[in-house]
Protein backbone atom coordinates (compact mmCIF):
# COMPACT_ATOMS: atom_id res chain seq x y z
CA UNK A 1 0.00 0.00 0.00
CA UNK A 2 1.31 3.45 -0.92
CA UNK A 3 0.14 6.64 0.76
CA UNK A 4 0.04 9.62 -1.59
CA UNK A 5 -1.04 12.38 0.82
CA UNK A 6 -2.72 11.27 4.06
CA UNK A 7 -4.87 13.92 5.69
CA UNK A 8 -7.81 14.50 7.97
CA UNK A 9 -10.18 14.86 5.02
CA UNK A 10 -13.26 12.65 4.84
CA UNK A 11 -12.12 9.35 3.35
CA UNK A 12 -13.74 7.02 0.83
CA UNK A 13 -12.71 3.54 -0.30
CA UNK A 14 -13.60 2.83 -3.94
CA UNK A 15 -13.27 -0.83 -4.91
CA UNK A 16 -12.09 -1.28 -8.47
CA UNK A 17 -11.13 2.37 -8.22
CA UNK A 18 -8.29 2.34 -10.75
CA UNK A 19 -10.23 1.53 -13.91
CA UNK A 20 -13.42 2.29 -15.81
CA UNK A 21 -16.31 3.57 -13.66
CA UNK A 22 -14.25 3.09 -10.53
CA UNK A 23 -11.56 5.44 -11.84
CA UNK A 24 -14.21 8.03 -12.63
CA UNK A 25 -15.50 7.75 -9.08
CA UNK A 26 -12.01 8.10 -7.63
CA UNK A 27 -11.40 11.25 -9.67
CA UNK A 28 -14.76 12.76 -8.74
CA UNK A 29 -14.32 12.16 -5.02
CA UNK A 30 -10.75 13.47 -5.12
CA UNK A 31 -11.80 16.64 -6.92
CA UNK A 32 -14.64 17.09 -4.42
CA UNK A 33 -12.20 17.23 -1.51
CA UNK A 34 -12.15 13.64 -0.28
CA UNK A 35 -9.15 11.50 0.60
CA UNK A 36 -9.57 8.59 -1.84
CA UNK A 37 -8.43 5.04 -1.13
CA UNK A 38 -8.15 3.42 -4.56
CA UNK A 39 -8.54 -0.35 -4.44
CA UNK A 40 -7.09 -2.55 -7.16
CA UNK A 41 -6.27 -6.19 -7.78
CA UNK A 42 -3.98 -6.32 -10.84
CA UNK A 43 -3.98 -2.69 -11.96
CA UNK A 44 -1.40 -1.36 -9.51
CA UNK A 45 0.35 0.91 -12.03
CA UNK A 46 -2.92 2.56 -13.04
CA UNK A 47 -3.91 2.98 -9.39
CA UNK A 48 -0.61 4.64 -8.50
CA UNK A 49 -0.81 7.00 -11.49
CA UNK A 50 -4.37 7.97 -10.62
CA UNK A 51 -3.50 8.51 -6.96
CA UNK A 52 -0.60 10.76 -7.97
CA UNK A 53 -2.98 12.94 -9.99
CA UNK A 54 -5.39 13.57 -7.08
CA UNK A 55 -5.00 16.08 -4.24
CA UNK A 56 -5.18 13.38 -1.57
CA UNK A 57 -5.18 9.67 -2.36
CA UNK A 58 -3.59 6.33 -1.68
CA UNK A 59 -3.77 2.84 -3.16
CA UNK A 60 -4.51 -0.53 -1.63
CA UNK A 61 -4.23 -3.85 -3.43
CA UNK A 62 -6.01 -7.06 -2.53
CA UNK A 63 -8.10 -9.77 -4.15
CA UNK A 64 -11.79 -9.46 -3.34
CA UNK A 65 -12.02 -13.25 -3.48
CA UNK A 66 -9.50 -13.54 -0.61
CA UNK A 67 -11.55 -13.30 2.59
CA UNK A 68 -8.52 -12.89 4.87
CA UNK A 69 -6.99 -10.12 2.74
CA UNK A 70 -10.34 -8.35 2.62
CA UNK A 71 -10.77 -8.45 6.40
CA UNK A 72 -7.20 -7.30 7.00
CA UNK A 73 -7.64 -4.36 4.62
CA UNK A 74 -10.79 -3.15 6.37
CA UNK A 75 -9.24 -3.37 9.81
CA UNK A 76 -6.08 -1.61 8.65
CA UNK A 77 -7.98 1.27 7.07
CA UNK A 78 -10.37 1.59 10.01
CA UNK A 79 -7.45 1.72 12.39
CA UNK A 80 -5.76 4.72 10.79
CA UNK A 81 -8.43 6.69 8.90
CA UNK A 82 -9.88 9.17 11.38
CA UNK A 83 -12.91 10.04 9.23
CA UNK A 84 -13.73 7.08 6.97
CA UNK A 85 -17.16 8.18 5.83
CA UNK A 86 -17.88 6.18 2.71
CA UNK A 87 -17.45 2.81 1.05
CA UNK A 88 -18.25 2.53 -2.65
CA UNK A 89 -18.39 -1.09 -3.83
CA UNK A 90 -17.93 -0.61 -7.56
CA UNK A 91 -15.68 -3.56 -8.50
CA UNK A 92 -17.30 -6.50 -10.22
CA UNK A 93 -16.61 -9.28 -12.70
CA UNK A 94 -18.70 -9.42 -15.87
CA UNK A 95 -18.25 -12.70 -17.71
CA UNK A 96 -20.69 -14.33 -20.09
CA UNK A 97 -22.85 -17.35 -19.47
CA UNK A 98 -26.47 -17.87 -20.41
CA UNK A 99 -29.73 -18.94 -18.83
CA UNK A 100 -29.48 -22.22 -20.75
CA UNK A 101 -25.82 -22.86 -19.88
CA UNK A 102 -24.71 -21.71 -16.46
CA UNK A 103 -20.95 -22.05 -16.10
CA UNK A 104 -20.06 -23.12 -12.53
CA UNK A 105 -16.71 -21.31 -12.49
CA UNK A 106 -18.30 -18.12 -13.79
CA UNK A 107 -21.07 -18.41 -11.21
CA UNK A 108 -18.68 -18.99 -8.30
CA UNK A 109 -16.51 -16.05 -9.26
CA UNK A 110 -19.48 -13.71 -9.76
CA UNK A 111 -21.08 -14.64 -6.47
CA UNK A 112 -17.79 -14.39 -4.57
CA UNK A 113 -16.54 -11.09 -5.99
CA UNK A 114 -19.76 -9.26 -6.82
CA UNK A 115 -21.96 -10.38 -3.94
CA UNK A 116 -20.07 -11.93 -1.03
CA UNK A 117 -17.14 -9.49 -1.08
CA UNK A 118 -19.30 -6.37 -1.33
CA UNK A 119 -21.52 -7.45 1.55
CA UNK A 120 -18.55 -8.52 3.67
CA UNK A 121 -16.84 -5.18 3.04
CA UNK A 122 -20.03 -3.33 3.96
CA UNK A 123 -20.35 -5.28 7.21
CA UNK A 124 -16.71 -4.70 8.11
CA UNK A 125 -16.92 -1.00 7.29
CA UNK A 126 -20.03 -0.53 9.42
CA UNK A 127 -18.47 -2.46 12.28
CA UNK A 128 -15.04 -0.81 12.35
CA UNK A 129 -14.97 2.54 10.52
CA UNK A 130 -14.80 5.78 12.50
CA UNK A 131 -16.47 8.84 11.00
CA UNK A 132 -17.71 12.26 12.02
CA UNK A 133 -21.39 12.00 11.27
CA UNK A 134 -23.17 9.29 9.35
CA UNK A 135 -21.38 6.74 7.23
CA UNK A 136 -22.43 5.77 3.71
CA UNK A 137 -22.24 2.47 1.82
CA UNK A 138 -22.97 2.53 -1.91
CA UNK A 139 -23.46 -0.88 -3.51
CA UNK A 140 -23.30 -0.95 -7.30
CA UNK A 141 -26.00 -3.15 -8.76
CA UNK A 142 -27.34 -2.97 -12.34
CA UNK A 143 -30.42 -1.85 -14.23
CA UNK A 144 -30.79 -5.55 -15.14
CA UNK A 145 -32.52 -5.91 -11.76
CA UNK A 146 -35.65 -4.45 -13.39
CA UNK A 147 -35.02 -4.97 -17.11
CA UNK A 148 -33.76 -8.52 -16.95
CA UNK A 149 -32.65 -10.70 -19.85
CA UNK A 150 -31.06 -14.17 -20.22
CA UNK A 151 -27.53 -12.93 -21.01
CA UNK A 152 -24.75 -12.78 -18.41
CA UNK A 153 -26.78 -15.15 -16.23
CA UNK A 154 -24.39 -15.60 -13.30
CA UNK A 155 -23.48 -11.91 -13.25
CA UNK A 156 -27.15 -10.95 -13.09
CA UNK A 157 -27.85 -13.41 -10.28
CA UNK A 158 -24.96 -11.96 -8.31
CA UNK A 159 -26.36 -8.45 -8.66
CA UNK A 160 -29.77 -9.67 -7.47
CA UNK A 161 -27.99 -11.04 -4.40
CA UNK A 162 -26.35 -7.66 -3.75
CA UNK A 163 -29.68 -5.87 -4.20
CA UNK A 164 -31.44 -8.29 -1.85
CA UNK A 165 -28.90 -7.62 0.88
CA UNK A 166 -29.27 -3.83 0.77
CA UNK A 167 -32.64 -3.55 2.60
CA UNK A 168 -31.58 -6.22 5.08
CA UNK A 169 -28.39 -4.35 5.91
CA UNK A 170 -30.39 -1.11 6.14
CA UNK A 171 -32.52 -2.64 8.90
CA UNK A 172 -29.46 -3.43 11.03
CA UNK A 173 -27.39 -0.25 10.73
CA UNK A 174 -25.66 0.46 14.06
CA UNK A 175 -26.13 4.25 13.91
CA UNK A 176 -29.30 6.10 12.87
CA UNK A 177 -27.14 8.47 10.82
CA UNK A 178 -25.73 5.65 8.67
CA UNK A 179 -27.12 4.87 5.23
CA UNK A 180 -26.72 2.08 2.69
CA UNK A 181 -27.79 2.63 -0.91
CA UNK A 182 -27.86 0.85 -4.23
CA UNK A 183 -26.70 2.56 -7.41
CA UNK A 184 -27.91 0.79 -10.54
CA UNK A 185 -26.26 1.98 -13.77
CA UNK A 186 -27.26 1.14 -17.28
CA UNK A 187 -24.84 0.93 -20.20
CA UNK A 188 -22.09 3.47 -19.48
CA UNK A 189 -18.80 2.26 -21.01
CA UNK A 190 -17.91 -0.31 -23.63
CA UNK A 191 -18.14 -3.70 -21.93
CA UNK A 192 -17.40 -7.39 -22.45
CA UNK A 193 -16.17 -7.75 -26.05
CA UNK A 194 -17.52 -4.45 -27.36
CA UNK A 195 -15.45 -1.92 -29.22
CA UNK A 196 -16.14 1.75 -28.48
CA UNK A 197 -17.81 2.33 -31.85
CA UNK A 198 -20.56 -0.15 -30.95
CA UNK A 199 -21.65 1.87 -27.94
CA UNK A 200 -23.11 4.65 -30.07
CA UNK A 201 -25.95 2.29 -30.96
CA UNK A 202 -26.20 -0.05 -27.99
CA UNK A 203 -26.00 2.65 -25.30
CA UNK A 204 -28.91 4.57 -26.85
CA UNK A 205 -31.34 1.67 -26.50
CA UNK A 206 -33.21 3.36 -23.66
CA UNK A 207 -36.29 5.54 -23.23
CA UNK A 208 -34.40 8.79 -23.84
CA UNK A 209 -32.41 7.48 -26.82
CA UNK A 210 -29.23 8.94 -25.32
CA UNK A 211 -25.92 7.75 -23.93
CA UNK A 212 -25.78 7.95 -20.15
CA UNK A 213 -22.60 9.74 -19.10
CA UNK A 214 -20.05 8.63 -16.56
CA UNK A 215 -20.44 11.97 -14.78
CA UNK A 216 -24.08 11.10 -14.10
CA UNK A 217 -22.89 8.09 -12.12
CA UNK A 218 -20.24 10.03 -10.23
CA UNK A 219 -22.61 12.91 -9.46
CA UNK A 220 -25.14 10.46 -8.06
CA UNK A 221 -22.53 8.78 -5.85
CA UNK A 222 -21.38 12.14 -4.49
CA UNK A 223 -24.98 13.12 -3.79
CA UNK A 224 -25.56 9.88 -1.91
CA UNK A 225 -22.58 10.47 0.36
CA UNK A 226 -23.89 13.88 1.34
CA UNK A 227 -27.63 13.43 1.11
CA UNK A 228 -30.21 11.85 3.34
CA UNK A 229 -32.21 9.50 1.15
CA UNK A 230 -33.99 6.74 3.01
CA UNK A 231 -31.58 3.94 3.79
CA UNK A 232 -32.07 0.96 1.52
CA UNK A 233 -32.94 3.09 -1.51
CA UNK A 234 -31.64 2.12 -4.96
CA UNK A 235 -31.25 4.83 -7.60
CA UNK A 236 -31.24 3.88 -11.30
CA UNK A 237 -28.99 5.97 -13.57
CA UNK A 238 -29.70 4.63 -17.04
CA UNK A 239 -31.79 7.10 -19.08
CA UNK A 240 -34.85 4.97 -18.36
CA UNK A 241 -33.45 1.66 -19.61
CA UNK A 242 -34.72 -0.23 -16.55
CA UNK A 243 -38.30 0.72 -17.52
CA UNK A 244 -38.04 -1.19 -20.80
CA UNK A 245 -38.38 -4.91 -21.45
CA UNK A 246 -35.47 -6.03 -23.62
CA UNK A 247 -35.07 -9.64 -24.71
CA UNK A 248 -31.26 -9.56 -24.69
CA UNK A 249 -28.37 -7.47 -23.43
CA UNK A 250 -28.02 -4.30 -25.51
CA UNK A 251 -24.65 -5.54 -26.79
CA UNK A 252 -26.49 -8.21 -28.77
CA UNK A 253 -29.62 -6.18 -29.56
CA UNK A 254 -27.44 -3.64 -31.33
CA UNK A 255 -25.53 -6.32 -33.24
CA UNK A 256 -28.78 -8.00 -34.30
CA UNK A 257 -30.35 -4.70 -35.29
CA UNK A 258 -33.22 -5.30 -32.85
CA UNK A 259 -35.26 -2.39 -31.43
CA UNK A 260 -35.08 -1.56 -27.74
Amino acid sequence: MHTQNPSQLPAVLVTGGAQRIGAGLSRAFGEAGWHVVIHYRNSGAQAEALAASLPSAETIGFDLADADALANAVQSLAGRLADWRALVNCASVFAYDSVTGLDPATYNQAMTVNALASVTLAQGFLKHARASGGRRVIQFTDMKLENTNPDFFSYTMSKHAVAGAIPMLAMALPDARDRIYGLAPGAILASHDQVEEETDVSHRLNLLNRKTGLEEITDTALFMTGGWLESGTTVFVDSGQHLLRQSRDVIYLAREGSPA
